[in-house]
């Protein structure tokens, strides 16, 4: 059922993050979770569009009768996005937390940073005032830190001066 739900997903222009099944009563829950590398992530227009998309995708599923195993009929579909405390995980969840404060923690260190530019293969990162470049494949757990105060300004120069110099 994974490859339906992430084919009508992908035609709504957004990308699955997590599927996950389980029995509620008599009914089985289906929860989507989306994403999207846009920066302003997802509304609630969008979470509505992929809900019928992913919807029409299901019911045409048990509609074949190829589902009944897994939904076994009816079911509940919660379609949703990632909240700011899931793990950064994807090279675009980092490009999406520019500029964001980050807890990190690597097989040697655990340290908090102001995250710059992120590649396909790492991030760079500010730590203690100096850039260090961290492979993903280093990383074994990062998270956004909320911040209730605006960045400091010093920071924010420091990234967007070592970014502009490459």
């Amino acid at each position: 059922m994974e490859p339906v739900v992430a084919d009508a997903v992908a035609r709504a222009g957004y990308d699955l993050e997590h599927l996950q099944i389980q029995q509620a009563g008599r009914r089985q829950l289906v929860k989507v979770v989306v994403d999207t590398d846009a920066e302003s992530g997802i509304g609630l227009d969008q979470v509505a569009e992929v809900s019928r998309a992913v919807s029409t995708a299901l019911d045409a599923l048990e509609g074949e009768g190829t589902a009944g195993g897994v939904l076994g009929g009816s079911y509940t579909l919660e379609v949703t996005s990632p909240g700011l405390d899931r793990p950064l995980t994807r090279p675009r969840h980092w490009r999406r937390a520019r500029l964001r404060k980050v807890a990190v923690r690597t097989g040697e260190d655990a340290f908090t940073a102001r995250v710059g530019d992120a590649d396909d293969h790492g991030v760079r990162l500010l730590v203690d005032g100096d850039i260090r470049y961290v492979s993903f494949a280093d990383i074994d757990h990062a998270v956004i830190e909320i911040e209730f105060r605006e960045p400091p300004a010093a920071e924010i120069a420091t990234l967007e001066q070592e970014e502009g110099s490459r």
